[in-house]
């Protein structure tokens, strides 16, 4: 990592031009994920089109917890992790995703860096940031629920969900394993404990 400097911040609402850079689309009428797939239920994502997707998240943005946290290196925004309580996320409600017991967790579900900058180690400090910003916010734990591919190439448009691997590198342990799969590929619940 060297020469790289990073800083992770809270992605709000003066940040939403960065939040922009990483998750809108090139052409802004696209319907692209803008993180929203896993954030909101399903006839929800599916009537926001266009620009009410990023309009969607712009209204995250401004609330008083931020829907994610943004890596930079120096002045320029490399990265994006999501991170929510997950009670407010689809995953409270899961078929596919146990959960481990009634804490009330915070999980992770989305680290995306900016093409060019990786293999820096920014996923790891994204992870971190997450976790620093959940437990600045109040959150218990944190979970992940990433593929579980014994050191395997991951497709990147599928890597979105992140491996084991990173989690471990950030000090989360296997919780639970789960019936989800992404990318050909087992999903397993990774836990680390806050308080």
């Amino acid at each position: 990592m060297a020469g790289v400097t990073l800083r992770v911040e809270p992605a709000s609402a003066e940040r939403f031009d960065d939040v922009t850079t990483m998750l809108g689309p090139k052409n802004p009428t696209s319907s692209v994920c803008w993180c929203l797939s896993h954030r909101i239920d399903a006839k929800t994502n599916r009537s926001l089109v266009g620009p009410a997707r990023g309009e969607y998240v712009r209204g995250l943005c401004e609330r008083e917890v931020a829907p994610g946290v943004l890596a930079y290196d120096d002045d320029t925004v490399v990265g994006w992790a999501a991170v929510a309580p997950r009670s407010e996320l689809p995953f409270a409600r899961s078929t596919k995703i146990p959960h481990v017991d009634d804490l009330p967790v915070w999980s992770v579900w989305c680290i995306r860096v900016r093409p060019g900058h990786r293999g820096k180690g920014i996923s790891p400090a994204l992870l971190q940031g997450a976790v620093d910003y959940a437990r600045s916010c109040g959150a218990p734990a944190v979970e992940g629920y990433p593929v579980d591919n014994a050191g395997e190439r991951v497709d990147l448009t599928m890597a979105y969900v992140g491996v084991r691997a990173l989690f471990e590198r950030v000090g989360f342990v296997k919780a639970a394993d789960t019936t989800a799969v992404s990318g050909g590929f087992p999903r397993v619940v990774m836990r680390l404990p806050l308080s």
